[in-house]
């Protein structure tokens, strides 16, 4: 498990990226995998990282 901050947060897009020691690249996340409220643009979160054809993305 991988803990990260969110560093930017499209809310009418639904997507953003997480900063986190824990991969090379920022990590993209839709807020379909993360069910729930959305999430903001500082908010400290955990999460699972998986390699996507893009780069990394939370799962």
């Amino acid at each position: 498990m991988a803990n990260g901050e969110v560093d930017f947060f499209n809310d009418t897009g639904g997507y953003g990226f997480i900063s986190t020691d824990d991969a090379d690249d920022d990590v993209f996340f839709h807020m379909e995998d993360v069910g729930g409220p959305d999430l903001e643009e500082g908010q400290e979160v955990e999460f699972d990282i998986e390699e996507a054809e893009k780069g990394p993305r939370r799962r």
